[in-house]
């Protein structure tokens, strides 16, 4: 008798057990599609949220088209075009052109490909920022001297300062003075 009174037990146990572990998982998958609406209504809310938003600016929008279109009637008498005012073809424009006046600014010229010619005549020469000469050998004497005539024509036009004998001078030599860099760039360009 004993023995039958505790199989009985231990068989109420696992049904039990098995109650509570279904109870369990039942409850588990519950929570699971709670959690799943609340995170789709979120996403729901946010998206309306959008919208509104998006409605609100359209709304704004067009009201301050309406504002502007009132200012443009009302204020500064401006209309829509009609059909008298659209041009028919290139040459109804073209005939509205009128040649260019003598004090008229030059076109705007448009940027071209460089050509194979360009390239053969290599590139330019370095120059130095501080002494206004060549590195090496790349810059002939006629250019030199072109740059001396420019140094001296931008003298002429400088206003007269006296900065401890330093008139007439450039900027590249006043900064090469107390330069030791500037003195071995000098070097270098001769």
């Amino acid at each position: 008798m004993m023995i039958r009174g505790s199989r009985i037990r231990q068989i109420g146990w696992a049904a039990l057990f098995a109650v509570c572990l279904s109870a369990f998982a039942a409850l588990t998958f519950r929570v699971n599609a709670v959690k799943s609406e609340v995170r789709l209504a979120e996403r729901q809310i946010v998206a309306l949220q959008k919208e509104k938003i998006q409605l609100e600016t359209e709304f704004q929008s067009r009201a301050n088209q309406q504002q502007l279109a009132d200012w443009n009637r009302i204020e500064f008498g401006y209309a829509a075009p009609d059909a008298g005012q659209y041009l028919e073809g290139e040459r109804q424009l073209a005939s509205l052109g009128v040649p260019r006046g003598l004090d008229a600014p030059n076109p705007i010229r448009v940027a071209r490909a460089a050509d194979e010619s360009d390239f053969e005549a290599g590139f330019p020469a370095l120059v130095s920022p501080l002494t206004g000469g060549a590195f090496g050998n790349g810059l002939a004497s006629d250019e030199n001297e072109a740059s001396d005539a420019r140094d001296d024509s931008d003298d002429s036009e400088r206003p007269a300062t006296d900065d401890a004998g330093l008139d007439g001078q450039s900027l590249a030599d006043r900064l090469a003075i107390h330069n030791p860099i500037g003195a071995q760039l000098a070097e270098a360009s001769e």
